[in-house]
Formats: structure tokens, C-alpha cells, sequence
């Protein structure tokens, strides 16, 4: 079996998960623990109770000490009680807490990280890592202050009382102690490794889903329900398999607590059995001593059971640290410049760019001048998109410069850089909340006059009032109350308030019809003045017009020039025309 990495070793794990987010927690924490050595007390008290109860109440027959003794164990039980509130509110507390944060932090710190690494890991995959594996370790705190708080105490104050009362009897119900030492040590790494499977595959469980909701309308029309329902089942029954293989290993250390206990037990009523009989001991002794051992079964299961409780949530943990310990490798320089608004003029020198083994840009150059609009053309796959993925520095090329206003946009400020653009994209990603929400994007310094400028030019007042809340209408989850056309131009308004002095717009009219199309086309000239203005268009009647188009091909510029130009010349964008103009 593989050893584990050190620097995710159990004892550095939870140094990491008290610095990071129970340390906060420790008065409460101290209150709770403080509660349960009162609750876990309350066992030994039981236990010494009975002593007396049946020496001098049942057997020596003093029935006035029956009130005593049993309004003390009452008591007792009472105060138990309202300790156990306590204790669950205040760990209950301290838990979701803590959660809560890891579930934040996470989110923000996987928010950060690259693109290629969102195309290495599904959404599906990620959103288990952000719920799945930080529920798992939500009660980690709790049953280690459980047992070290109500449990530890109990078996101290259980076995106090069972040494008072008999040293011999007390060593000999541990007999069987040190049969527990091998076994706990093997089932310890075999639930660790478990369960970082089980979590592996709860991740491709939230895939599956995910692609099939996601692309339920393919689902149906080329009638995948059952073919998708056994991959689906697939993946559930391995769970099946490691959730119960996990079960039994988790299952096998207190039932050897149960064996060894037994064993304790039985060589207890030798000895005891022969002087209670003899007249060496009294019924009372034992009675007391038999519960205190009873009474300290299940916190001794508790116990013993806590190893397994833990290497489950180390393996969650394990998984959430490599995750946050994951830097992302595109980011703002230590002294990034900050660019200058004014100078716009857009470069790409000899740009090489490869995703793996593939080959998308091969030595692309092309520059695209301030205050002019520039169309990028070609057959899909020539790297298009790409160039805009550049600029944003969504990803970075291996070989060239990208350059906006003559500086290296590796050495501009992340964030100042990625405030010169507004994108429009054929597919725009709308979120499950009111329209106006999807418009501002969380801003609140947009003027209501503003915003409502925004949307008449993108004509998105033209459909808001056909919704049954208007601006405040919710567009479903991923826009889907919305048709494409629709979505786009709620896109196209985004652009329109950032007011970013370049645009990037990648098939913006791609979705609307030829009324909307016209209609749009004339916001987004009346947008792009004055801007420096990238466009990738497939149906190059829309970029007739602009002030250069620079033709794509296989990674390369292949030609450039205005639209006539282009057609005088008889090459591929001449060719290109001739095809679109024939269908």
C-alpha cells in the first residue's frame, strides 16, 4: 500500500485545520469542552451511586436513604440532559461555521485559479470538492470534542470508581487491550485510501449529473435516457462498493473493542464470582463495579471508532488543501504596470500557442490599431477565439508577445488589464438570478439612467415588458427562460455599461434574428466608436465594414486588408465570400 504524503500527514492536516479555522472557535470550543467533562463526569457519579444503593438500601434495608439516593441519581440525569443541549447547540455552531468558511474559501480560491485548470477539472468535479468533502469534515472537531470532552472524561471518571473498588478486577477487563494495536493501524490507512476513492468518485457522480441536466434536450432527442442511466448506475455502484467496504473496516475497531471486552468481562466474573461468594466482596461493590464497565462500553467504542472517523475526514481534507495549496500560474506581476487607457493599438508577435499536445497558434502576427475595428475571419478551429483568450491572458502564449499599447500584457496588472475590455461572446454565460442582476454584474455604481440607456440600446427593453416581473424577472439557470437572442443582447448591455475602451466581440449577433441583428448592429457601431474593436465573425457580411480584416487560417494570418481589398486579391477570404454568398 502506498505511503501517504508527508506534507499531508494526519498531525499536519489538523495543524492546518485548527490554525486556519477552529482556533477562531476556541472559547466556544472551551465552553463546550468544559460542558462535556460535566456530562461525561455525570457516568461515574451513576456508577458510584450504586453502591450504596444496594448495600444500604436493599440489602442493610435503611429505606429512608432511598429519597437521598435516588433524588442524587435523578439529579444526575438532569443535569446530563441540559448539558447535552448545550454541548450539541455550541459544536452544532462551531461546525456549520466552520464549514461555511472552507466552502468559501475554496469557492474564491478555485475562482482564481487558470483556465486550463477549469479544463482539466468538470464543474461536477469541483462542486463535490466544495460541498462534498468539506460536509465530510464539518463533524471532524465535533467528535474529537466529543471524545476528548464527554467520552475521555467518562472512562476516566468510569474506571476511577472501577479501581477504587477493585485494582485486579480493573486490570483484568483490559486484558485483551494491546489485540487492538496491529488491527487499528491496518484499517486506519485502508479507510484513508477508501475514502479518498469514494470522494474521487462522488466527484464523477456530480459530473454525470451535471452533463445530463446540462444537456437534457440532447438527452431526449437522441434517446440516451437509458444509455445515460447505466453510466449513471455505473458510477453509483462503485460508490456502493467503496461505501461499504469502507463501513466494514470502519465497523471492525469497535467490535474488536467488543471482543476484547467480552474477554474482560468474563475473567472480571471468575475472580469476583468466587469472593462475593466467599464473603469478600459485596453485592454492592460489584454492582457498581459491573456498571461502571457497562457504562464505559459505548464511550470506549466511541473512542476506538474515532481513528476511522478521522482518516475519513483526513482524506477530505487532504483533497481540500491540495486544492487550495494549487496556485494558479497566470497573475498579476509583484510591481505589474497599470496600462494606459488611451494607447489601445493591440499586438500579437510571432505567438506560438499549443493546449497539450495540439498546436493552435503557429507563429501568429497581426496588430489591430487604436480606435479601429478589426475582424478576425477563418474556418473554425484557426485560432480565433484564442487571440481574445490572449489579450485577457486567459492563457499565455509558450513562444511571441502579446502586447496593448506597446507594454507586454504579462507585466501589466491582472486586474487593470482585464478592466480594458468588454467581451460579447456567442455563448454568454447568463446566471440564475433577476435580469437586472445578469446586466450590473454586482456593480452598484451604475445610475438607474445609465442602465436603463444601456438596455434601450442593446434592445433589451423590447422583450422586457412581454416579462411577468419585467428587469426583476429571474432568467433561470443559466438564462434558460430567455432565448439566445435574448441572452445575447442582455450580454451586449453588460458591454455596454463597462464602458471598456476595447471590445471584444465574438459572434455578438450570431443568435438574433435579422430584425434584432440590424437593430444591434447599429448599438454595437455606435458602441465601437472611437474604441479599439476586435470582432471574430463567421457571416462576414457583418464585417464588411470594418477598417481591417485579418484572415486566420490553421494558426496563421494568412491575408489582411479591408473587405474589397481582400476580394480583388481572389484568395481565401474571396473564397470564403463566394461560399457563403452561394448557400
Amino acid at each position: 500500500m502506498a505511503q501517504p504524503d508527508p506534507q499531508y500527514s494526519s498531525r499536519r492536516l489538523f495543524g492546518r485545520l485548527w490554525r486556519d479555522y477552529l482556533r477562531s472557535h476556541l472559547p466556544l470550543m472551551t465552553v463546550a469542552l468544559f460542558v462535556m467533562v460535566i456530562e461525561g463526569s455525570t457516568l461515574g457519579a451513576l456508577s458510584w451511586m450504586l453502591e450504596p444503593l444496594f448495600d444500604r438500601v436493599f440489602v442493610a434495608g435503611e429505606s429512608d436513604l432511598i429519597w437521598w439516593v435516588g433524588g442524587a441519581i435523578f439529579a444526575l440525569f438532569v443535569i446530563r440532559a441540559v448539558a447535552l443541549i448545550i454541548s450539541r447547540t455550541l459544536l452544532q455552531k462551531i461546525a456549520l461555521g466552520t464549514s461555511s468558511a472552507m466552502q468559501v474559501d475554496l469557492t474564491r480560491h478555485i475562482m482564481r485559479l487558470d483556465q486550463a485548470f477549469f479544463q482539466a477539472n468538470p464543474p461536477g468535479a469541483l462542486i463535490e470538492r466544495v460541498q462534498g468533502d468539506t460536509i465530510a469534515v464539518q463533524g471532524v472537531w465535533s467528535t474529537f470534542i466529543t471524545g476528548a470532552g464527554r467520552d475521555l472524561v467518562a472512562l476516566v471518571s468510569l474506571f476511577g470508581v472501577a479501581i477504587s473498588i477493585d485494582p485486579v478486577w480493573t486490570a483484568t477487563t483490559l486484558i485483551g487491550a494491546p489485540l487492538l494495536i496491529l488491527p487499528t493501524g491496518i484499517a486506519q490507512r485502508y479507510i484513508r485510501k477508501k475514502t479518498a476513492q469514494m470522494r474521487v468518485q462522488s466527484g464523477q457522480r456530480a459530473t454525470r449529473l451535471d452533463e445530463v441536466f446540462h444537456g437534457i434536450a440532447t438527452v431526449k432527442l437522441n434517446r440516451m435516457e437509458d444509455y445515460q442511466a447505466h453510466r449513471f448506475a455505473g458510477i453509483v455502484e462503485a460508490i456502493r462498493r467503496a461505501q461499504v467496504k469502507m463501513a466494514a473496516s470502519q465497523a471492525m475497531i469497535p467490535a474488536l473493542i467488543d471482543i476484547v471486552t467480552g474477554l474482560g468481562f468474563f475473567g472480571v466474573l471468575l475472580l469476583a464470582g468466587r469472593e462475593i461468594t466467599e464473603g469478600e466482596r459485596t453485592v454492592g461493590e460489584f454492582m457498581s463495579f459491573f456498571t461502571a464497565i457497562a457504562l464505559a462500553f459505548q464511550p470506549l467504542r466511541r473512542l476506538g471508532n474515532l481513528t476511522g472517523t478521522w482518516q475519513t475526514a483526513a482524506a477530505s481534507l487532504e483533497r481540500l488543501y491540495r486544492l487550495m495549496d494549487t496556485q494558479p500560474t497566470i497573475s498579476s506581476p509583484p510591481d505589474g504596470a497599470r496600462p494606459d487607457p488611451r494607447d489601445t493599438t493591440v499586438r500579437l508577435e510571432d505567438v506560438h500557442l499549443s493546449y497539450g499536445q495540439t498546436a493552435v497558434l503557429r507563429g501568429l502576427s497581426l496588430t489591430a490599431e487604436a480606435g479601429r475595428t478589426t475582424a478576425l475571419v477563418g474556418p473554425s478551429g484557426a485560432g480565433k477565439s484564442t487571440v481574445f483568450n490572449l489579450l485577457t491572458r486567459m492563457v499565455d502564449p509558450q513562444e511571441g508577445r502579446v502586447t496593448v499599447g506597446g507594454q507586454d500584457v504579462r507585466g501589466l496588472d491582472l486586474a487593470a488589464l482585464r478592466d480594458l475590455f468588454s467581451t460579447v461572446s456567442q455563448e454568454p454565460a447568463l446566471f440564475d438570478e433577476t435580469l437586472r442582476e445578469n446586466v450590473l454584474l454586482g456593480r452598484h455604481d451604475i445610475a438607474p439612467e445609465a442602465l436603463e440607456r444601456a438596455l434601450r440600446a442593446a434592445h433589451v427593453t423590447d422583450f422586457t415588458d412581454t416579462l411577468p416581473e419585467g428587469i426583476d424577472t429571474p432568467v433561470g439557470p443559466r438564462g434558460s427562460a430567455l432565448s439566445g437572442g435574448q441572452r445575447q443582447r442582455v450580454a451586449i448591455a453588460r458591454a455596454i455599461l463597462r464602458e471598456a475602451p476595447i471590445l471584444l466581440l465574438d459572434e455578438a449577433t450570431s443568435a438574433l434574428d435579422t430584425e434584432s441583428e440590424a437593430r444591434v448592429a447599429e448599438a454595437l457601431a455606435e458602441l465601437s466608436a472611437g474604441r479599439t474593436t476586435l470582432v471574430i465573425a463567421h457571416r462576414l457580411s457583418t464585417v464588411r465594414n470594418a477598417d481591417k480584416i485579418v484572415v486566420i487560417v490553421e494558426g496563421r494570418v494568412v491575408e489582411e486588408g479591408t473587405h474589397d481589398s481582400l476580394l480583388r486579391q481572389g484568395g481565401v477570404y474571396a473564397t470564403l465570400c463566394r461560399m457563403q454568398l452561394t448557400d
